[in-house]
Formats: C-alpha cells, sequence, structure tokens
C-alpha cells in the first residue's frame, strides 16, 4: 500500500463538510445495514431506511426509532441510495432502486460482488461507490459506540462523477465511523475477488475446517471434548486479537517460546504445496466467476447446502462442546443471558 491509498485527513474534512445536508437512504437492515444506519444517525446524518414490509428488517428498524418505508421511496427521496442487501438480492432488487433513484443521486454499495461479476448492470450516467468496512456490521457498530472506528475500503466506477461520487463514499465512511480508522482506495474488482477468497481462504471456510478437524483428532484420540474445544476454537480468539493488533511477528514475540516454536514447526507441515495449489485455484474460481455461479445456483436452490451444514454443525459435538465452554465465560452470561 502507497500514502496515495489512505485518504487523508485533510480529505476526511472536506467531504465531511460535503455531506452536511445530504438525505441517505439504507436499502436492508441486516447486519450491516442497521449499523450504518445507527452510526450515520449519531454522527447527525437524515438517514431513511427503506424495507420490504414483511421483512425482520422493517419491524427491527421500527424498534430502533426509525420510520421505514418502502425501498423505492427511500431511494426516490435521497443523495446516496447505499444497497445493504444480500448480493443474491441486487439483480432483482437494485434496478427497482435504479428507477426511482433522483438523476443526481449516488449508488452505494458494501460490496463489489454483484457489480464486478455484472449481476447489476449500471446505467449511463448513474454515479456508483463502494465502501467496505473490514468487519461485520457488530464491530462496526460497537467500535463507533467506543468511540473508535474500522477501517474501510473505498472504490468508484470511473466515470465523469467519480470524483464527487468518491467524496460523498468519504463523507459516508466518515459519519459510520471507518474515518477514525483508516479509508484505503481500491477498486470494485479487487474488493469483491479478495473478499471471496478470503472469506474461502482464512476467515470462515478455513478457520471452520482448521477447528473443526483439529478438534476431531484430539477427540477421536481419547481427549475430553471441553479440553478440545478450549484449545482449537476458544483460544482462536486470543490469538487472533494479537495478530490482529500486533501483526504476526508481534504474536510470536506475545507467546511462550513452546507456542512459538509448534507455529514454527508445524506451519510448513501444515501449509505444503498441495495446500497452496488449492489455494491458487480457488483463487482462481473467484476470478473466472465460476464461484459466483455456483453462490447464484446454492441461492436459487435455497441455500441447501449452507442449512444442512447448520443442521450437522448444531447437531455435531462440537457445538455441544462450545455451548459449555460459553456458559462458563462470565462476559457472555453479563452481556448475552445464557449463551447459544
Amino acid at each position: 500500500m502507497t500514502k496515495s491509498d489512505l485518504v487523508s485527513e485533510g480529505e476526511v474534512v472536506s467531504a465531511r463538510q460535503a455531506f452536511v445536508g445530504k438525505k441517505v437512504a439504507i436499502i436492508g437492515y441486516g447486519n450491516q445495514g442497521r449499523a450504518h444506519a445507527l452510526n450515520m444517525r449519531d454522527s447527525g446524518v437524515e438517514v431513511l431506511v427503506g424495507s420490504l414490509p414483511e421483512s425482520t428488517g422493517f419491524s427491527r428498524a421500527a424498534e430502533d426509532g426509525f420510520s421505514p418505508v418502502d425501498a423505492s421511496d427511500a431511494a426516490a427521496e435521497a443523495d446516496l441510495v447505499i444497497a445493504a442487501l444480500p448480493d443474491t438480492l441486487h439483480a432483482v432488487l437494485v434496478p427497482r432502486l435504479f428507477d426511482a433513484m433522483n438523476p443526481t443521486a449516488v449508488i452505494g454499495f458494501l460490496h463489489g460482488f454483484s457489480v464486478h461479476f455484472k449481476l447489476v448492470t449500471l446505467p449511463a450516467r448513474r454515479a456508483a461507490v463502494l465502501l467496505a468496512p473490514k468487519g461485520p456490521g457488530t464491530a462496526l457498530r460497537q467500535r463507533f459506540l467506543e468511540g473508535t472506528g474500522i477501517p474501510a475500503l473505498l472504490a468508484t466506477m470511473e466515470s465523469d462523477q467519480s470524483a464527487a461520487a468518491e467524496e460523498l463514499g468519504i463523507g459516508w465512511a466518515d459519519a459510520i465511523g471507518c474515518a477514525r480508522a483508516g479509508i484505503v482506495r481500491t477498486t470494485f474488482a479487487a474488493e469483491a475477488e479478495t473478499d471471496l477468497f478470503g472469506e474461502q481462504a482464512v476467515l470462515c471456510g478455513g478457520l471452520m475446517g482448521l477447528i473443526r478437524a483439529a478438534y476431531e483428532t484430539l477427540v477421536n484420540a481419547g481427549y475430553p471434548p471441553l479440553v478440545a474445544y478450549m484449545e482449537c476454537a476458544h483460544e482462536v480468539k486470543q490469538i487472533a486479537d494479537l495478530v490482529c493488533d500486533r501483526g504476526l511477528d508481534g504474536m510470536l514475540g506475545s507467546i511462550s517460546p513452546t507456542a512459538r516454536f509448534g507455529a514454527v514447526d508445524a506451519a510448513p507441515r501444515i501449509v505444503d504445496d498441495a495446500l497452496r495449489d488449492r489455494l491458487h485455484a480457488m483463487l482462481e474460481s473467484v476470478r473466472d466467476g465460476s464461484f459466483a455461479k455456483r453462490l447464484a445456483a446454492e441461492s436459487k436452490d435455497g441455500w441447501p447446502k449452507t442449512s444442512a451444514l447448520r443442521r450437522e454443525l448444531h447437531e455435531s459435538g462440537i457445538e455441544s462442546a462450545g455451548r459449555e465452554v460459553r456458559a462458563l465465560l462470565p462476559w457472555l452470561r453479563a452481556t448475552q443471558g445464557s449463551p447459544r
């Protein structure tokens, strides 16, 4: 990353001033949409929530003090219309937003997937901006309430309105707290491809698979499930926090010599040439669009593989052990009652 990739403090100040008086429509009130709406409202921005009346987001937005309206009605009134919808719904719902929006309004995306893989075609002269906070909506909201923020990626589509769209995107990032951490310029393509790859390879697929395999190895060898869960799942957060706060070298410097040697000794045997080949194939599947096609097919069929995995996990020994371990944690009992 070069210095020019980072949005400067002066650009944030300028965008903040330009953002005053802008009206924002957030279409969808799920994990990300809710956090963006609440953070913006707390920053003094006029926020309209657009949703489908039968959706759970509609009722939750009302509980949070918004007056949700039909998505098209919200889009018609806004300067910035944010599609906080699942990627698989963009092809059907985003064109409705285009039809309703004012000619000068900007469409905002939280992820580059639907634009990059052409599920959505931007109308001529319709300015678009991408703002992707690098964390879930719960973290975005929590950090904002703490007076900090999480970094975000920013991109625009090349057009004669891209400069104005980028300024609006910077104002948006500032209003949800991301400017407190950092805003990094990128492209729709780079955000979409790296995000899809990272979710599969490390953050969700790789991490979940490694946790399950390690837990099952210990349990099958006769070790107690709670001990196996604590070692292979519970402690992941502590190590991940060290990596987040201090980097890989800092993490190694913060653990015991025994743990440090274990990492050095094991990593080359786990991450071998065969794994690197599978990672490369996974990236190519993202870049050539075949992953997007599989995702679309899974969505069209009603998410059968995803639902089957969740049922399997819910009934598995690792989840049973996890519930017991989580019930031991005072901070979860204090904030969530009986942890799931």
